[in-house]
């Protein structure tokens, strides 16, 4: 019995202890200590075992007069011992994390200027000067292409202009994060992009056909008097030199990938002219539909950059882009319609319009790093976001309202999967802002439905219920532990 009564003055001071902290142990702590209750349970099952062999033994040897009293009150004692030593074990390893928990600051759940701090106001890698080194960089890229590389019969490139995450001022991936530009292609004198829309594709792709036009009565800049497409001359040079229709496109039009190899190559070619070239070091990245590099400085300085060609639709802030599809397989002649460069400025325009302390970019940031990816990508959550800022006042996205408009995002992101629709922002949207430049036909257009495959796809919409769940779980044990 007196074993019985330190086994219960050991759990009362056990209980009391955990109870007093209110807090269960880590996983960690958690699997040690079943992990040493396993071990005890093994070797009081071993010790059991050999009484009741024992006891056999003492039936067999009953009218020999042998005594096994003793020997079964030394198993016993040997089982005390081992179970003893065992629960004080336990007690000294959980009174330690108990003294360490003690001296840590109490969390409150309901402070979110306290986890703003800790969590979301953390410096990130893309910085402005980051930004700035990048932006610089291309734009010697450029320069020396227009006074080295140029040839009259190639496209001509316009200055890059900054698109997706990092220089919008969010990441969803802080320890690999890539500098996106668009380079805007212009057809070379004499030429002239034509636009087709592919009617094949459920999204709005193109084909850029590329056409000769005569310049006969057009205005010809200094030094031009000739017709490219009349000037016999000229004819004959087209056929046998490098040109536009004959190197970059396939049956007449533009061709991604032939771009990204001609654009890859002025990079490297480029790179020993630049003064970057004596402190840095140039990999070109493998990529069909862009030109992906990597500029390193010593062991730990690394910057991923990406160029993206496009073809302006008019004088609008949309594209024909060169960026990757999701499909398995896109021919190397269908642009995609971008709306990165309508995205960027509609984050600068937000910028300009909302408070210093304003935590939009956060919560895209946070939820972003918490996503598993398999159904909903980062430009899911973009799309909410940009739904939520023209919906709710802008004021109220300050740093005190954190926690709420994170709420926000989630309830959004459920309804929508109720419903299984949510809306494209560019497309059909009266609610976008009136600085962004629209084609006629977008923003007139039905609204196209991102959700539309979970309509088509019961597998797809299971899929995306679980990880929305996963996502609210992420968010929820953030808030409320930490981690």
């Amino acid at each position: 019995m007196a074993i019985v009564d330190i086994f219960f003055g050991i759990w009362q001071i056990l209980t009391l202890n955990v109870q007093s902290v209110g807090y269960e142990p880590d996983e960690e702590t958690r699997e040690r200590m079943e992990q040493r209750a396993e071990m005890l349970n093994r070797e009081m099952t071993r010790l059991w075992q050999e009484v009741e062999e024992m006891s056999q033994e003492h039936r067999n040897q009953e009218q020999s007069g042998f005594a096994w009293a003793p020997l079964l009150l030394s198993a016993l004692q040997h089982w005390q011992c081992w179970a003893l030593a065992g629960v004080l074990v336990l007690l000294f390893g959980l009174c330690c994390w108990l003294r360490k928990r003690s001296r840590e600051p109490e969390r409150d759940a309901n402070d979110p200027a306290r986890f703003f701090v800790e969590h979301i106001q953390r410096p990130v890698q893309n910085s402005d000067r980051d930004c700035e080194a990048v932006k610089n960089l291309v734009e010697r890229f450029l320069f020396v292409f227009k006074y080295v590389f140029f040839n009259p019969w190639y496209p001509l490139l316009e200055k890059a202009i900054e698109v997706g995450s990092a220089f919008e001022g969010w990441s969803p991936r802080e320890e690999d994060i890539t500098y996106r530009l668009l380079l805007p292609l212009k057809p070379p004198r004499g030429h002239i992009f034509h636009l087709e829309q592919d009617p094949v594709w459920p999204t709005r792709n193109f084909h850029i056909r590329v056409e000769l036009v005569c310049t006969c009565e057009m205005e010809q800049p200094a030094g031009e008097t000739r017709c490219f497409l009349h000037d016999p001359e000229e004819e004959q040079r087209r056929k046998e030199g490098p040109s536009i229709l004959h190197d970059l496109c396939t049956d007449s039009y533009l061709d991604v990938q032939k771009i990204a190899r001609w654009f890859q190559n002025i990079v490297r070619h480029s790179w020993g002219i630049l003064p970057e070239s004596a402190t840095h070091h140039l990999t070109v990245l493998p990529s069909d539909r862009s030109c992906k590099f990597q500029v390193t400085q010593g062991r730990e300085k690394r910057l991923l950059i990406e160029l993206i060609f496009g073809v302006q639709q008019g004088d609008s802030d949309i594209f024909l882009s060169s960026h990757n599809t999701e499909a398995a397989y896109t021919p190397s002649t269908t642009w995609l319609e971008s709306y990165s460069v309508a995205e960027m400025k509609f984050f600068r325009h937000i910028a300009r319009q909302a408070q210093p302390d304003s935590v939009h970019l956060r919560c895209l940031q946070l939820c972003a790093h918490r996503l598993l990816r398999i159904e909903f990508s980062t430009y899911t959550l973009k799309t909410l976001l940009m739904h939520l800022l023209t919906t709710i006042p802008l004021s109220d996205w300050g740093r005190r309202d954190f926690l709420e408009r994170l709420e926000d995002i989630l309830q959004y992101l459920r309804s929508c999967l109720e419903e299984r629709c949510l809306n494209h922002f560019f497309t059909g949207n009266d609610n976008v802002p009136e600085i962004i430049i629209l084609p006629p036909d977008l923003r007139t257009a039905e609204p196209l439905n991102l959700f539309q495959h979970l309509e088509q796809d019961p597998d797809a919409y299971e899929d995306a219920w679980l990880e929305f769940l996963a996502l609210q779980h992420r968010l929820c044990r953030l808030v409320l532990q930490g981690r």
